[in-house]
């Protein structure tokens, strides 16, 4: 009985004291300068979502954002540097498919996609745009592989680093069509971009947000698209499934995280903040000429979709031999 009378009267008054500070710094936050890390140069969905929150979060949540691009190693930089951060929510990190695919390729990659940190928010997808320079011979799919398959190397192709869905996706597209490409890393999209510009490579898988000014300026060819259906913009680009590889679909997308541990109403409202910026109707209007379709999901339904990417990414190394270092 006077264990009880103890417990009653002292533990747990003293328990409920210690945690009204933590539910008082929810109800809060945020308390300062929120910076948002986007794990990719500038240039690309990447740093475009992030620059979207960074412009919308000042009026939703009531403190200044930033981004801050930490860009290399697939994104890895970016996400070891937010990884070891304190766990108040107030340094967030941007990335892309490539989150769920380093540990897999990389050995010195131990962070765990989904434990070592808190999922806030699936934010945006997109496809990919099979894309050659505009100087390029190859007019289609078909004719890209042929033109691989006269040369006794193959192609070469840039993406925005080794894991991106880039990478992966052309490794596919090389297993499915059974040529030889040469992969050619960079640290962006941006930088991707700019090696097929100046036809550094022969062709390379880009994000819509890399490709569409380009392709339209005619600077470089468009081939086909990873998504199931055409893209509005360019209605007479056929997919690379209508190209003659059923069942090949790629889309890239973007999420939002914070280092593990930040208290969940933190993130819940991070994640309302988030969902809130891409029904913005200018975010909304700049999405639509890039093709990027807005998400906003909960933190549960993001967390439940990296599950189910980890998963997916494993087959499709396995199955195409993709190797890290």
């Amino acid at each position: 009985m006077n264990r009880r009378r103890f417990l009653t009267s002292v533990l747990i008054p003293a328990i409920a004291s210690g945690l009204a500070p933590l539910r008082a710094f929810a109800q809060a936050f945020p308390t300062k300068v929120i910076k948002i890390v986007a794990s990719s140069a500038p240039g690309g969905n990447v740093d475009l979502d992030a620059r979207f929150l960074s412009a919308k979060f000042p009026a939703l949540l009531g403190q200044p954002a930033i981004v801050e691009n930490r860009a290399g190693a697939a994104g890895f930089i970016g996400t070891e540097y937010v990884a070891h951060q304190p766990p108040d929510g107030h340094t967030l990190l941007v990335v892309a498919s490539s989150h769920t695919t380093n540990r897999m390729l990389h050995s010195k990659m131990t962070l765990d996609p989904i434990k070592d940190f808190s999922p806030i928010s699936l934010l945006t997808v997109s496809p990919f745009i099979l894309s050659v320079p505009a100087s390029s011979p190859a007019n289609s799919v078909k004719d890209l592989i042929a033109q691989a398959k006269q040369k006794p190397n193959g192609i070469t192709y840039s993406t925005p680093g080794i894991g991106q869905g880039a990478h992966l996706g052309m490794e596919l597209l090389k297993t499915m069509a059974g040529f030889k490409a040469t992969h050619v890393p960079f640290t962006g999209t941006g930088p991707a971009t700019v090696a097929l510009l100046s036809n550094q490579v022969d062709t390379s898988l880009l994000t819509t947000a890399g490709a569409l000014e380009n392709v339209k300026a005619g600077k470089i060819k468009a081939l086909a698209v990873t998504s199931k259906k055409r893209l509005q913009a360019l209605p007479n680009v056929p997919t690379v499934e209508e190209s003659g590889f059923a069942d090949y679909e790629l889309l890239s997308w973007i999420g939002l995280l914070a280092p593990a541990g930040v208290p969940k109403d933190v993130v819940a409202k991070l994640a309302d903040a988030s969902a809130r910026t891409f029904k913005e109707p200018d975010v909304l209007a700049q999405l639509a000429t890039l093709e990027s379709e807005p998400v906003g999901s909960t933190p549960e339904e993001f967390t439940a979709f990296l599950a189910k990417d980890v998963a997916l990414w494993e087959r499709i190394i396995k199955e195409a031999g993709v190797q890290g270092d």
